[in-house]
């Protein structure tokens, strides 16, 4: 009798420990740090050769919203070549980024990542070749709080802001993808403690 109740009190702490960190990161998805700023990181999502996914785009968007309305001036598109593409995800966005009015010579592209953690790192790299001191980081809403975390591991100096547009809006979409958020955060803040043992 008394181990059914360690086990299942676990079981409820367990339960408890995932609702806080999905209703955590649902709330820090509300928060919009924009400020003035050197540059936007538009973190990437799928491109198919020339043409930037919807999840993409609207991220995208974002950035150039920032860029026209003077909170930055300048864009780092991220993203790498995926299998079967001709072109990086982030040659494509800045294909896109150009169409969209913004200028050639204001638009950097990191396109050697494959996940979050390497476009911000790569990302943190041209902040320091080009002197860039603060960013504000763009992406979708339940992505912004590991995304963040990553950020700061990088030592860079960065501020949130979610695209308004997220293509995840139905609970069919955002269920799958807060799922793959809490797993990936959780996954991440763990690693991060056990790294120092």
């Amino acid at each position: 009798m008394k181990k059914r109740k360690i086990i299942l009190f676990a079981i409820l702490i367990l339960i408890l420990y995932l609702a806080g960190n999905t209703i955590s990161i649902c709330m820090y998805g509300m928060k919009d740090e924009r400020c003035e700023a050197d540059v936007a990181i538009v973190l990437g999502a799928a491109a198919y050769d020339e043409t930037v996914s919807p999840v993409y785009r609207e991220r995208l968007n974002h950035g150039i919203y920032l860029y026209q309305q003077g909170y930055v001036k300048k864009i780092i598109v991220t993203g790498g070549l995926a299998e079967g593409n001709k072109y990086s995800d982030a040659y494509a966005a800045k294909q896109y980024v150009i169409d969209m009015g913004v200028p050639e010579e204001d638009i950097q592209m990191e396109e050697t990542s494959t996940i979050t953690q390497e476009n911000l790192e790569n990302a943190k790299r041209i902040m320091d070749e080009n002197a860039y001191e603060k960013a504000i980081i763009v992406s979708d809403p339940l992505h912004m709080k590991r995304a963040m975390l990553l950020a700061k591991d990088t030592g860079m100096e960065a501020y949130s802001s979610p695209t308004p547009t997220t293509m995840y809006r139905s609970f069919r979409t955002k269920l799958p993808f807060l799922a793959r958020e809490v797993f990936f955060y959780i996954g991440y803040r763990w690693y991060r403690l056990l790294k120092y043992f």
